[in-house]
């Protein structure tokens, strides 16, 4: 059995009114859902690993091979919770430790 590797992404959300996290990520699964279908977020294995609200800040895991498809639906987002937003990609890494050292 082959072990899955995955990525981690840094990302900034910027908004005027702080989302919640469960708001961020649906805002996020919504974006893949429109962009790629019900398939495309299967191969995603999204996970929400850390969300700071008050420094609009998130890491988010993902499997390697979807790592295109969630960049895009990242850029795709234009709104979380009905209010205006943008998310943007800061920095990727293999590992969490590696992914905090980049972002300090």
């Amino acid at each position: 059995m082959r072990r899955i590797k995955r990525r981690y992404l840094a990302v900034e959300v910027e908004c005027k009114q702080l989302p919640a996290d469960r708001e961020f990520i649906d805002a996020v699964w919504a974006s893949i859902t429109k962009l790629y279908g019900e398939v495309g977020a299967s191969l995603t294995g999204l996970t929400l690993i850390d969300y700071d609200a008050e420094r609009k800040f998130a890491v988010v895991r993902v499997s390697l091979v979807a790592l295109d498809i969630l960049k895009a639906s990242l850029a795709a987002i234009t709104s979380i919770a009905g209010k205006e937003a943008a998310v943007h990609v800061l920095t990727v890494s293999g590992t969490i430790k590696a992914l905090h050292n980049k972002t300090e």
